[in-house]
């Protein structure tokens, strides 16, 4: 272990965000303790993010995902092993990890992080491949305190993310789809930047959903265009009662309506699909909806385009469906 008097504390006015403190404090953390990674992680569902990394050997990047379940850190916060194994090896919990199996591990320093509901969040953590028998006893206090002041900057940028959500939708004017009082492409684009760029600082999670309305320019070729926008109206509105109030859903032209569904993992996604099914056959409107959970390496713009696709397999199903009930 190295002196504690290396470097002093690197907090101060430039520690302005949680990506920022959590760089410093990592570095900090290495420069005091060693280990050859240590990492600020985001947990949603079993998947294990990683937002932050001071990686010297182990070629771990921000974005990179692993399996919770695996992780020394979930039997951590579950009370099988404790924050501080110089000799990894000695902790059953440890020794029996997945991931102990697919990386070398020989010590391991980790502490849970918590949003300000209490909820866990993610961890602070580290390991290296060898025993670290140096690491008592400063280790512990030192990932606690900082793990702390992290925590505590997590639940503020938090707050504020959600403070930047209201504001975005305080643009309404600028962003309506007049016909049906969604927001427009515009908004939508605008809108989807943003929280993709908090989604990349905050590994949070999110779905969009890509909806294609069957039969528009039959009704507009005999009912009129007034029928037309009749039955767009009719999708807002059933869009309008399946999606949770700080969802966005957009019309992005023609027949083509979307939902990103934020803080949203594949489950609740999965759930926002099945709503929107049910409210648009209550509705008797018949819709292709396709649906994509953000991944971390190819970001919203990549669910947008796999939502896509299921949408349009999801729309050449339909037709070949009912070209078969008719034949």
């Amino acid at each position: 272990m190295r002196s504690m008097e290396v470097a002093p504390l690197p907090f101060g006015q430039s520690a302005t965000d949680f990506e920022l403190a959590s760089k410093k404090a990592l570095a900090y953390l290495h420069d005091n303790l060693g280990m050859g990674l240590w990492m600020v992680t985001r947990v949603v569902g079993d998947d294990w993010i990683v937002l932050t990394s001071e990686d010297h050997g182990y070629d771990v990047s921000p974005g990179d995902v692993f399996a919770w379940s695996d992780s020394f850190c979930s039997r951590m916060v579950r009370g099988l092993g404790p924050r501080v194994a110089p000799v990894s090896e000695d902790v059953p919990a440890y020794r029996d990890a997945p991931i102990g199996r697919q990386v070398p591990i020989g010590a391991y320093v980790g502490v849970p992080l918590l949003a300000s509901d209490g909820e866990l969040f993610g961890t602070l953590c580290a390991i290296d491949p060898l025993p670290q028998q140096g690491l008592e006893p400063d280790a512990l206090p030192l990932a606690e305190l900082l793990g702390d002041f992290l925590s505590g900057i997590l639940a503020l940028e938090l707050r504020v993310a959600e403070t930047e959500r209201v504001a975005e939708r305080a643009l309404r004017e600028l962003t309506i789809d007049e016909l049906t009082g969604l927001f427009n492409r515009r908004g939508w684009e605008g809108l989807l930047a943003a929280e993709e760029d908090r989604c990349r600082r905050h590994g949070s999670p999110a779905a969009v959903v890509l909806i294609d309305v069957d039969g528009l320019k039959a009704v507009n070729d005999s009912g009129g265009h007034t029928a037309g926008d009749d039955l767009l109206r009719r999708c807002a509105e059933a869009m309008t009662t399946a999606v949770r109030g700080h969802d966005v859903a957009a019309r992005l032209g023609g027949d083509e309506f979307a939902v990103l569904a934020v803080e949203c993992d594949e489950a609740g996604g999965a759930e926002l699909a099945a709503r929107l099914a049910d409210a648009f056959g209550s509705a008797e409107i018949a819709a292709s909806i396709g649906l994509a959970v953000r991944k971390p390496a190819s970001g919203l713009p990549g669910a947008v385009l796999e939502a896509d696709a299921c949408m349009y397999e999801a729309k050449r199903a339909r037709y070949e469906d009912a070209a078969q009930r008719s034949a």
